[in-house]
């Protein structure tokens, strides 16, 4: 098992684009618990607000893209308490899969990896895919990062809990009861 210098509360939840990972960190998060968005998303939502295009974010490939994904995740896990439960959209180790599609070595991901030791993992059964004016994968390329995550994790030692294809409230009763965590509800809106 490969060496970590901290061991975290962190939980990530993972899987292919539109697995409906982020359906359930917004529940978790109106259940109460504290999240972190993904940032690859919020990096692409921002880079759209300010004017460019998918083609723009993505111009060379997704490299540029990969190596400031990979900066911020990087600043945001040193931000963060590694004793505090924290749930993720994404973690770390995703980098490495995703470097890889853009045609990257892996090293400055596999190496990030290596800072912080999640608690737990959920990687999520695929759901067909969504466009949403900020994916860019296709089908096959989302099967493609479904293993490729499953392979990576697996790589670094971690044994990801795999969540079915069940509706949100759902899944997140799975991942709260699997963590032996209160089953809280949703507040009404």
């Amino acid at each position: 098992m490969p060496d970590f210098e901290k061991k975290t509360r962190w939980v990530v939840i993972t899987g292919a684009p539109s697995s409906g990972k982020t359906s359930v960190i917004d529940e978790l998060r109106a259940r109460g618990y504290p999240v972190q968005a993904e940032v690859a998303r919020e990096l692409i939502e921002e880079c759209l607000r300010r004017g460019q295009s998918l083609e723009d974010v993505r111009k060379d490939g997704g490299k540029q893209l990969q190596h400031d994904i990979l900066r911020i995740k990087r600043a945001r896990e040193a931000s963060l308490d590694p004793a505090q439960l924290v749930f993720m959209d994404r973690g770390m180790p995703d980098s490495i899969a995703y470097f890889r599609l853009a045609g990257l070595g892996a090293d400055a991901a596999i190496a990030a990896c290596h800072m912080y030791r999640y608690d737990a993992v959920f990687i999520f059964d695929r759901l067909p895919l969504v466009k949403d004016g900020v994916r860019a994968e296709d089908e096959a390329v989302a099967k493609r990062i479904d293993d490729m995550l499953r392979a990576d994790y697996a790589a670094l030692g971690y044994q990801p809990v795999c969540v079915p294809a069940v509706p949100v409230s759902a899944r997140a009763d799975m991942i709260l009861q699997h963590l032996r965590l209160p089953q809280q509800k949703a507040a009404a809106s």
